[in-house]
């Protein structure tokens, strides 16, 4: 008898060490496999990094939401309901829950990717708790996509050309930019872009640089007008009961190896712009095929039209959207960086 209830004890134990050993598995949704944030860096990041840093003991696995077939709304709702550990998407795409989210990438109000990473680094606490209480995630970081600048089927010289168009966006604060030049906001999800531009459904689209060439939107646009109104701010968020589950060294690996994948994505969307725009209007492209759209720079009378449309109508609304406790955080926080104040009616 002694004997049988050591053996049992032995499996017993082996069983248990055996649980012990098994890897963290993280099951992760990215944002566009087409574009080069998932490709160099969200991917890898997953199936390979994580892994190798580890010795085995995370793993992740990570497949695109166009892969998908989500929608960008669609994915911290998931992620809160636990169908995935940790997702990348962009506030814009989760400001339907609160519009909180958009404090950090206004639309027009920050024009250099320095001031942005500030901006960000400024708002982190604030979207760190809105992820926490609406979503029961864990912010754990912030990256940018490219600028966003329009691409239009069809002659556009300056701002002025862009009253009365229907122009593509996926966030509200855009569509207030959209609609202070006189144009109509059209939400339009990015793989329906082609076929809306081909027909009619829209006139103009917005995106990043390198988003509108990697997604070959100049087999459809004609013009690409460089009017910065925003950097498409995108996050790194996971479940918070799953980053509970692991372990003090697991969450300081996890950390550590997120915030020099962060450090690097930065590094990337600096370059990116130029590159792109020189690819998608037929200059030097050492990136791909070069595409044959029209360059039009907006002219200083547009850059001033658009820091008025910024102030007077982008943050404003923002401001009565959010309330006057959100603005006022805003203006504790993102507001001394831009010298702006948003103030709720």
């Amino acid at each position: 008898m002694k004997t049988v209830t050591s053996a049992i004890a032995a499996l017993a134990f082996s069983a248990s060490a055996s649980f012990a050993d098994s890897p963290v598995v993280l099951n992760a949704v990215g944002t566009w496999s087409s574009l080069t944030n998932f490709q160099k860096h969200e991917e890898p990041f997953f199936n390979q990094r994580l892994r190798e840093t580890s010795d085995g003991n995370i793993v992740g696995k990570i497949q695109s939401q166009s892969g998908l077939g989500l929608k960008g709304f669609e994915i911290m709702r998931l992620v809160k309901n636990g169908v995935f550990d940790f997702a990348f998407g962009l506030p814009g795409y989760v400001a339907a829950e609160n519009a909180i989210f958009e404090g950090a990438d206004l639309s027009s109000l920050t024009q250099d990717i320095d001031t942005q990473r500030k901006v960000s680094n400024a708002y982190y606490p604030t979207l760190e708790k809105a992820f926490a209480d609406i979503y029961n995630a864990k912010l754990l970081m912030l990256y940018p996509f490219p600028s966003q600048t329009l691409w239009c089927n069809g002659e556009v010289n300056g701002i002025e050309d862009l009253n009365g168009k229907k122009i593509r966006v996926y966030s509200t604060t855009l569509g207030d930019f959209v609609e202070g030049v006189g144009g109509t906001s059209v939400t339009v999800s990015f793989s329906e872009v082609i076929p809306a531009l081909e027909k009619g459904v829209v006139d103009c689209a917005i995106t990043g640089t390198m988003s509108a060439y990697t997604a070959k939107w100049n087999q459809v646009a004609t013009h690409a007008y460089t009017l910065r109104v925003g950097w498409g701010l995108a996050f790194g968020a996971m479940n918070m009961d799953k980053w509970n589950s692991l372990s003090a060294d697991q969450q300081a690996l996890m950390q550590s190896e997120i915030a020099t994948l962060t450090d690097a994505m930065w590094a990337e969307t600096a370059t990116e712009d130029d590159v792109a725009i020189s690819c998608i209007t037929g200059g030097a492209c050492k990136v791909g095929e070069a595409g044959s759209m029209t360059l039009v720079e907006p002219s200083k009378a547009d850059l001033k039209a658009r820091d008025a449309i910024a102030t007077d109508v982008v943050l404003a609304r923002w401001a009565e959207r959010c309330g006057e406790e959100c603005a006022a955080n805003w203006n504790a926080t993102v507001g001394p960086i831009l010298g702006l104040t948003a103030a709720a009616k």
